[in-house]
């Protein structure tokens, strides 16, 4: 885009950590990992750089959580479109991406029924497909804070591929019996955890072969719901 903002080499490294965290884990990076990765003395040097971004319009910073960074669309669009691709020998141009998705709004899920079952789907939202880091099969509104300083907050619609597997750190959707909740999956020492992303909520262990424990997707991206939508 021609009104694309002008980055310095450090603060489009910092995208590219932003967007690479975010496609690897389900969540941006805290302040402290920015640090960490580009060497800053402090965690104030990360934040200076995340406000400069912000003035520049690359990105929204979101007050009261650690990785509370959004990427505005114009600028995933970009920041993918810049993306390497394979070039190997037997590499064809590919076919363009549809300009929108059709992606439906899964409510309230009733006891061990499939989570796209049709009594469970709300509505259909049309969105651009450059907003995920994968293809997302269904939205599912956020209920409750637990996912706080991951960025996620109540009323957020979160974007997620159906998946019965998960890799440690990744944010998924789980089954607990009656319950479907979002947490980041941990390998515990006794088995896997659902860890919240807020202190004031329990880890929840999950014993082995528990037969109420299911995954049944992992986060892609995520839309902060308002009366637009």
């Amino acid at each position: 885009m021609d009104a694309s903002p002008k980055l310095t080499p450090r603060q489009s490294e910092i995208m590219a950590l932003i967007l690479r965290t975010i496609e690897t884990t389900g969540a941006p990076p805290t302040r402290a990992e920015i640090a960490t990765e580009f060497g800053f003395r402090s965690h104030n040097a990360a934040e200076e750089h995340l406000r400069a971004l912000a003035r520049k319009g690359a990105i929204e910073l979101v007050g009261g959580t650690s990785r509370g960074i959004r990427l505005k669309s114009d600028t995933l669009r970009q920041l993918r479109a810049g993306a390497p691709k394979s070039r190997g020998p037997s590499s064809e141009p590919r076919t363009p991406p549809p300009e929108t998705l059709t992606v439906p709004l899964v409510g309230r899920v009733a006891a061990g029924s499939p989570i796209l079952a049709q009594e469970h789907i709300e509505r259909s939202y049309a969105l651009e497909p450059h907003l995920f880091s994968r293809r997302p099969d269904y939205l599912l509104k956020v209920r409750g804070m637990s996912m706080r300083d991951a960025g996620i907050l109540d009323g957020d619609l979160l974007a997620v591929q159906r998946s019965a597997q998960a890799q440690n750190g990744q944010i998924v959707v789980a089954r607990l019996g009656e319950e479907v909740t979002v947490k980041r999956l941990r390998q515990g020492p006794a088995g896997l955890e659902l860890h919240p992303e807020n202190p004031d909520f329990p880890v929840i262990r999950v014993a082995a072969e528990d037969p109420d424990f299911s995954i049944e997707g992992l986060a892609v991206g995520l839309i902060r719901n308002s009366p637009m939508l």
